[in-house]
């Protein structure tokens, strides 16, 4: 397991490092205001001199976190798949999808199908009301039958005044 140490950076926002087997250290710096820096030291490197970093906007930081694999959340829920007679499955909403900038009420109800939460970032958001917001990055999880949650999900992706009956 990957030792992640973490350090509150007053005033700027939250470091997260970690040292890979090859000695070279690997942080993000979290700023409050939504950016991120990522910061490559080599192996055996003294000083900020050597630091390679690279400011990344949020949505760049987003981007970059799907292709690294996601968050620890989403990894989590992908466990939750194994239990038997339990489906659920999850979808991340982008920038296209009719759903971006709307209320999760209206996407359009599923026999069996819930929508039991909302992950922004590496936030949960439970049971979230039909008034919440989702916004684009944002992952959605649905419990239900299979082709309930297929059914949710195209209309999530071709618009939410499609019919999501199952």
């Amino acid at each position: 397991m990957v030792d992640v140490r973490r350090v509150t950076l007053p005033g700027v926002g939250v470091l997260h490092s970690i040292t890979t087997s090859d000695g070279v250290e690997v942080a993000v710096v979290a700023h409050r205001t939504g950016s991120s820096d990522l910061v490559s030291r080599p192996a055996g490197a003294r000083g900020d001199d050597e630091a390679i970093t690279v400011r990344l906007d949020e949505e760049e930081a987003h981007a970059l976190a799907e292709l690294l694999g996601g968050t620890r959340i989403v990894e989590s829920i992908a466990e939750l798949d194994e239990l038997p007679g339990v489906p659920i499955d999850w979808v991340t909403v982008d920038d296209d999808d009719a759903l971006a900038g709307h209320r999760l009420g209206e996407v359009p109800a599923a026999s069996g199908v819930a929508l039991v939460a909302v992950v922004r970032d590496d936030h949960a958001h439970p049971s979230p009301s039909a008034d919440f917001v989702v916004q684009p990055g944002d992952t959605i999880v649905a419990v239900g039958p299979t082709e309930g949650i297929e059914a949710v999900f195209r209309a999530i992706r071709r618009g939410v005044a499609g019919d999501a009956e199952a």
